[in-house]
């Protein structure tokens, strides 16, 4: 591979596959790790890394569930020669004080930030694909959406707009150097009018259902989920409540020059894959 080479750490999840493809369509080489990939990376086997990161440029980066491995990775890459890392983090993430919620994004984006390299940080808002692809489409194909969620709307960002803003910030040199940028959709979404509009779309009777942190929790690790990780999204459920990061930004449109993709596009893609289809 040559000098110009771009890692994708995570390449088979949901930003990290569409960064890759991007990547591979516009003609740059893509070393694709994760710990699925022929190229094997895992964050809990640092003795590997070294050889990920050899003959690398620019790094898109997926922070693991727990804080601190970024630090040594992000010492490693400067190493390394890599000359720039993109992060993937949260909506607000210097806000969030002391929550539960989101810690391993903190720390990544200190890692990052504190690095004697180029950095790009993009903070993304609740993806629209968790409807879809995540931990919200599992309840969805069985008829009813449960969480701690009220009035406070999300403006929900699609995946593919992020992955548009990951490949900006790893192609185009000079524009993103040190920039943070909050991405979100172009409205605010309340989770019940989520429902409506998948519903709809898809020809399903959906329901939506407000229901307690505690009771969320216990439903989540009825599924198989960690308690840890159970209570953590939990958190962050309570963050979005406050509303501080409910509000939309103008930072997609000022890195793709093009407004960001609505939720309801996210729907008609969706529905018209079946993905709501629970045959």
């Amino acid at each position: 591979m040559n000098a110009h080479t771009s890692l994708v750490v995570g390449a088979t999840g949901r930003t990290g596959r569409r960064v890759a493809a991007r990547l591979r369509l516009r003609g740059v080489p893509v070393r694709a790790a994760s710990r699925s990939s022929r190229v094997h990376f895992d964050w809990s086997q640092p003795a590997g890394w070294d050889a990920v990161l050899r003959g690398v440029d620019a790094a898109y980066v997926v922070p693991p569930p727990v804080p601190g491995p970024v630090h040594a990775f992000a010492a490693r890459a400067a190493a390394a020669g890599v000359r720039r890392l993109v992060l993937l983090s949260g909506r607000g993430a210097d806000g969030w004080g002391g929550s539960r919620f989101g810690r391993n994004m903190v720390s990544a984006e200190e890692a990052v930030r504190g690095a004697p390299l180029e950095w790009t940080v993009l903070r993304a808002s609740n993806f629209a694909q968790n409807f879809g692809e995540d931990v919200f489409h599992t309840p969805l194909l069985a008829g009813e959406l449960a969480l701690p969620a009220g009035d406070v709307p999300e403006p929900f960002v699609d995946v593919e707009d992020i992955a548009d803003a990951a490949v900006a910030a790893l192609t185009e040199r000079d524009r993103h150097v040190r920039q943070i940028y909050e991405l979100s959709g172009p409205r605010p979404v309340r989770f019940a009018e989520a429902v409506e509009l998948i519903a709809r779309a898809s020809g399903r009777t959906l329901t939506y259902r407000r229901i307690t942190r505690d009771a969320y929790v216990a439903a989540l690790v009825g599924q198989g989920v960690g308690r840890h990780e159970a209570d953590e999204v939990a958190e962050m459920f309570a963050l979005m409540a406050g509303g501080s990061v409910s509000g939309t930004t103008g930072d997609l449109a000022t890195v793709l020059g093009r407004a960001p993709r609505t939720f309801e596009e996210y729907v008609v893609r969706a529905a018209a894959a079946d993905v709501w289809d629970p045959r």
